[in-house]
């Protein structure tokens, strides 16, 4: 599932190539995706000019002259830029034409979304997040703070959107490793030197995905349509059975808030 810096990958791939360009022409093959795409969707965004492309959490936001559109990739959803002329995939469901180049949003499980920012559904999702992990206005200060008299297990709470945003099962598993937590230990019963040991490891782990292209498990490209490779350096992420690469124990697993968690015994108290 793309998360935080996959969709940061992929505004900053396609943003030099939008920004400042008219879409000529959109193509809607599937709406049916999470939520049904705006049935105005075409002729709105036609012969919009794009002034920028962001990231907010896990969103990404194309702003244009008169509107805005809200898009989540789901758990398996793309945005690539190709030409025009190539042939279509089978789960290209937009088609958006800007200059000499064609932005298609392929999504194969159709869980992801493209809203208008102004609707009422947009605004439910991102109307309530918490701070951005790579801010100023996130650190391990503001995670003690969020935690006390919170008995949910830290890799669930700093899951939590209203907390801090973006940190999917990926990272919070990496994070928490690189920090020797243990992702089962009670939010509230960690200390503030620890939280602020996390804090800068949560940051670590997602500026260095971002440098890596992303983590590519199975569907995800960027905006090129090329995969990520922070795979290669997953230190227990998708490792169970495996060596510890510090310790040399065994990586684990345990279902936590219904989610695989990857730790070390060991290295993690």
């Amino acid at each position: 599932m793309p998360e935080l810096p996959e969709v940061e990958i992929t505004a900053r791939g396609i943003a030099p190539f939008l920004i400042g360009q008219q879409f000529t022409s959109i193509r809607v093959n599937q709406s049916s995706l999470r939520w049904p795409i705006p049935p105005d969707f075409s002729k709105r965004l036609s012969n919009e000019k794009c002034l920028s492309i962001s990231r907010r959490a896990k969103y990404l936001l194309i702003e244009t002259e008169h509107t805005s559109v809200l898009s989540h990739l789901g758990m398996s959803g793309s945005f690539r830029l190709v030409d025009p002329k190539t042939p279509l995939k089978t789960h290209d469901h937009v088609q958006i034409v800007v200059g000499e180049l064609e932005l298609r949003y392929h999504d194969p499980r159709r869980f992801g979304c493209l809203l208008w920012a102004d609707s009422d559904r947009a605004k439910q999702l991102v109307d309530y997040l918490g701070p951005e992990p790579l801010s100023d206005a996130f650190d391990g200060d503001w995670l003690y703070a969020q935690s006390r008299r919170r008995s949910v297990a830290v890799k669930s709470f700093i899951m939590t959107n209203t907390v801090v945003v973006g940190v999917g099962n990926i990272y919070a598993s990496e994070s928490l490793f690189l920090s020797g937590i243990h992702p089962s230990r009670a939010a509230s019963r960690i200390s503030k030197v620890r939280y602020r040991v996390l804090a800068a490891e949560i940051k670590n782990v997602l500026v260095r995905a971002i440098e890596s292209g992303g983590t590519t498990l199975r569907d995800f490209v960027n905006g090129q349509g090329e995969p990520g490779y922070f795979q290669q350096t997953l230190m227990v992420y998708g490792r169970v059975g495996e060596r510890c690469y510090q310790c040399d124990g065994s990586i684990q697993s345990r279902m936590i808030g219904g989610r695989n968690s990857y730790f070390c015994g060991h290295c993690q108290r």
